[in-house]
């Protein structure tokens, strides 16, 4: 008996050993494991030694003047250094200007966020499942169950649709990922559709509407809707692993997740977001109920993390210029590295 329950002792923790290592990225474990660095410059620089091409970090902490780090390529084939001012396609990101457009008209009262999609899209309404029940709220708050554009393993990365509509044929006549409200599914056909009230709504390009009621009053003039207005030699390049080339042509341009902007402008936007300074009357309180403060972006050769960490009164903004593989792993394990040494300064 007794050697049955050494045996136990010996095999139980070896069995679970071995089956955990079949499931930990080690290529990870090396950077979660390594030492935290002891200033912000040379936790930047300490990433490039996992794999990632560029990297950019913006810093605005209250009491402290903004601070910018970079590290790596901004080009690797022409072997120009990370530039902590270039611009760079801030992908998912963008929704954070998305709902609040959406916002601003709720309290405008041009919107209503208990409309459905049936009543302000009816053209598409019928190849969208439950869509006489999918309101505006639930768009928003990715509580639709409508399919997700790019999840669909035809969606052309390598070659991406020139125009809105295009994209969302990618998504219809498909069916829900679940009953309306029922739970939260990220889709980035939520945001597609929105920018389609958003145009319906106001007349013209919601685009424009942001430039005019976000952008301009917060000062921030390097921040783009399309990579088609931006000076491309202020651009980032992007890479994905096993990749050659440069992927920063390659033109997303679908609502939601289209912008480009410096580190910068958007850490002074997300500023103005969680202080309150960008909000009129009850927007804030309506935007509070549909959507959240900080956000995460990917896009092929892109990625990013705006976040605001309210206990320190800090902006960290993150960008890194490499994509797939490991990249995204690395790209948060950097990030959370940045934060801890934010909070001990």
């Amino acid at each position: 008996m007794k050697n049955k329950t050494l045996l136990k002792k010996i095999l139980i923790p070896s069995l679970v050993i071995i089956i955990s290592s079949l499931f930990i990225p080690w290529g990870l474990l090396r950077v979660w494991l390594a030492p935290q660095q002891a200033t912000v410059q040379e936790q930047v620089e300490k990433a490039i030694d996992y794999g990632l091409d560029g990297i950019i970090v913006y810093v605005d902490q209250a009491g402290r003047d903004p601070e910018f780090y970079a590290a790596g390529w901004k080009n690797r084939e022409n072997q120009i250094p990370a530039d902590p001012h270039a611009l760079f396609k801030i992908a998912s990101i963008s929704k954070l200007y998305i709902a609040l457009a959406a916002t601003k008209l709720v309290a405008e009262n041009r919107l209503s966020l208990d409309q459905t999609l049936t009543e302000y899209l009816p053209a598409v309404s019928n190849r969208i499942e439950n869509s006489e029940e999918i309101t505006l709220k639930m768009l928003l708050q990715h509580r639709s169950g409508i399919p997700n554009f790019t999840d669909q393993q035809e969606f052309p990365w390598d070659n991406l649709p020139k125009d809105n509509q295009s994209t969302l044929e990618y998504a219809l006549d498909k069916p829900a990922y679940f009953p309306p409200n029922e739970k939260y599914s990220y889709s980035n056909t939520n945001y597609l559709l929105i920018g389609k009230i958003l145009d319906q709504t106001l007349g013209y390009s919601h685009h424009q509407y942001i430039k005019e009621v976000i952008l301009e009053p917060l000062g921030l003039h390097e921040t783009y809707s399309l990579l088609s207005e931006v000076d491309l030699d202020k651009m980032t390049s992007g890479y994905v692993d096993g990749y050659e080339f440069d992927v920063m042509p390659n033109d997303y341009i679908t609502p939601g997740g289209s912008m480009v902007a410096t580190a910068e402008d958007v850490g002074t936007f997300l500023r103005a977001l969680n202080d309150g300074t960008i909000f009129n009357g009850e927007e804030q309180k309506i935007y509070s109920s549909v959507y959240e403060y900080g956000h995460t972006g990917l896009l092929p050769g892109y990625q990013s993390i705006a976040r605001y960490q309210s206990d320190i009164d800090a902006v960290v903004i993150q960008f890194v210029n490499t994509s797939g593989g490991k990249a995204w792993g690395i790209h948060e394990s950097i990030f959370n590295k940045i934060m801890k040494i934010v909070k001990k300064r």
